[in-house]
């Protein structure tokens, strides 16, 4: 008898934080199977929940909370029950074959994807997945909280996304994993698509140069604990 590959879509949950996501949420719903089970940590003043629990009634909660993203994402994997977390945001889709490639991966402790653009940047989001792929080849992970799957029990005894952290938390996340000598994967195949362009339009080099200098002092051990809560203008 054939082994079920552990990674089948009913083995994941989507864990999403939300917040005033109306113009994005339709499109990523749409691009989600029908049998994954999500999870939307939501602090909308829009119609944001409305519209998921109108699209998508079936295999979905949504919690209320006014949480920072970090522990917005920490709140819904807690509820989850599956095996597998997928950590993502709403403005994004995944590929067609997504979850078809994602069973590949199913000895890891965690994977992490790309994301790329149909639209605007396109070489912007080619050129960070060539830093992804550089930074993979010398065991530093270069985690996309946008696509990023881990296993449960993993995330319960790693004790998850520093909530200190308004932005990077992902990045620290995946260090953190790592230098624990959790099985971290980069898995270039699976694939994201960036919708919402906001934070580039007010700026590319603004964007990469703050990502840098926050990732390096986060990796580093550098960055003082009084500035893990500021974001830096990330959010303005």
């Amino acid at each position: 008898m054939e082994r079920r590959p552990i990674l089948q879509p009913d083995d994941i949950t989507v864990v999403l934080p939300t917040r005033n996501e109306e113009k994005n949420i339709v499109p990523f719903l749409v691009s989600l199977p029908s049998s994954v089970f999500l999870i939307v940590v939501d602090a909308s003043d829009d119609q944001t929940p409305a519209l998921v629990q109108s699209k998508r009634p079936e295999r979905t909660k949504v919690l209320r909370s006014t949480a920072q993203i970090a522990e917005a994402r920490n709140l819904g994997a807690r509820l989850a029950t599956t095996a597998w977390l997928l950590f993502t945001d709403a403005d994004i889709s995944f590929a067609p074959d997504y979850f078809f490639q994602v069973q590949r991966y199913e000895a890891a402790a965690a994977v992490y994807g790309t994301k790329l653009s149909q639209q605007a940047y396109q070489l912007y989001y080619r050129c960070f997945l060539l830093g992804q792929r550089l930074l993979a080849g010398i065991k530093i992970p270069a985690v996309s909280g946008s696509n990023f799957l881990v296993r449960r029990t993993v995330f319960l005894d790693s004790g998850g996304f520093d909530p200190a952290l308004t932005c990077n938390e992902d990045s620290e996340y995946g260090w953190r994993l790592s230098r624990h000598r959790h099985a971290i994967k980069f898995a270039p195949d699976l694939i994201v698509y960036e919708r919402d362009h906001r934070r580039l339009q007010r700026g590319v080099a603004r964007k990469t140069l703050h990502s840098l200098a926050r990732c390096l002092l986060l990796y580093t051990g550098l960055l003082p604990g009084y500035l893990r809560t500021n974001d830096w203008g990330y959010w303005s």
